[in-house]
């Protein structure tokens, strides 16, 4: 068949050839999801996006129908597609570690990045975060003076031990900083001057194995002055939830509040909107689906 792209090359996979017979057939992702309904075959167009990028192959029973139902219209010989599906992915599959991806997130040459140097693309790299709760106490003097965390992660290799964590703080000072974790002792902080951060490797109880989980509970406590305005989580790896709970003294209470998200941690809101507080002072921030980003709430306080 005249035009066919190649199936045996190297670097062909099921997202490249269904990418080149789009472009080749001039048929957009809408095209396709309709062709597929008429087939009663539903696939969503962010699904029929993954597929073409490589972020994810189909899988399911009714994503293989479709690319049955896909082949005929796409100019393919049967079987094209579904032969470079390959395996499917174990339960516990994750993402390979992408430092192009983190890097997306803090953007390039960051100040984190600058100070980490060769370890910044690769830490936390043996583990993914699968849920987060973060919940901040910010004080009578409009600080935050405390940060709960409790995080769920997943070894993608045998032999792992702890997790880092890097937070930034408001107007940090080494001796003002104390990390707790409800078991055994607490670890030891590295306090980063140059970016206002404070890192630490929390243990996780005992060397994991692949695909088992852990939860990492701690505590971080800042008995700084200064003024608190916003909090934020940077997800480099999609996570399953994130909650982040932000409560305010009755005698410090914000004029305003709005959740956010941004691609990057310089970059401008891709979401913003006004939050209101509950009668407990407190607001919340429950994303429906937590892609890589910034994740954060803001406030503003009264003059």
């Amino acid at each position: 068949m005249p035009n066919v792209p190649p199936t045996d090359g190297p670097d062909t996979t099921f997202a490249s050839v269904f990418r080149q017979a789009l472009r080749r057939r001039r048929l957009s992702l809408e095209r396709i999801r309709d062709h597929l309904q008429a087939h009663d075959i539903t696939v969503s167009l962010a699904t029929l996006s993954y597929w073409q990028s490589g972020r994810s192959q189909p899988e399911k029973p009714q994503s293989l129908r479709a690319v049955d139902a896909l082949e005929p219209l796409l100019g393919l010989p049967t079987g094209t597609l579904s032969s470079l599906l390959g395996p499917r992915r174990p339960r516990g599959w994750a993402p390979p570690h992408d430092p192009a991806a983190i890097r997306g997130v803090y953007g390039e040459n960051s100040d984190v990045e600058q100070v980490l140097g060769e370890a910044f693309p690769h830490f936390n790299a043996d583990l993914r975060r699968l849920v987060v709760q973060e919940a901040v106490n910010v004080n009578e003097h409009r600080f935050i003076d405390e940060t709960r965390v409790t995080t769920v992660v997943r070894a993608v290799r045998s032999g792992v031990r702890h997790l880092t964590v890097i937070h930034s703080l408001d107007s940090p000072k080494a001796e003002t900083i104390d990390l707790t974790v409800p078991y055994g002792p607490a670890p030891a902080i590295r306090f980063l001057p140059e970016v206002d951060c404070v890192a630490a490797d929390i243990p996780l109880g005992r060397r994991l194995a692949v695909n088992e989980t852990a939860v990492v509970e701690y505590t971080l406590r800042s008995r700084a002055d200064g003024l608190s305005r916003q909090h934020d989580r940077r997800v480099t790896t999609p996570l399953r939830a994130y909650l982040l709970h932000v409560r305010f003294h009755p005698r410090a209470l914000p004029s305003s509040c709005w959740h956010y998200y941004r691609r990057q941690l310089d970059g401008e809101p891709q979401r913003r909107h006004r939050a209101t507080l509950d009668d407990f002072h407190t607001t919340h921030l429950l994303p429906a689906k937590c892609t890589p980003g910034v994740y954060g709430i803001e406030w503003t306080w009264p003059d």
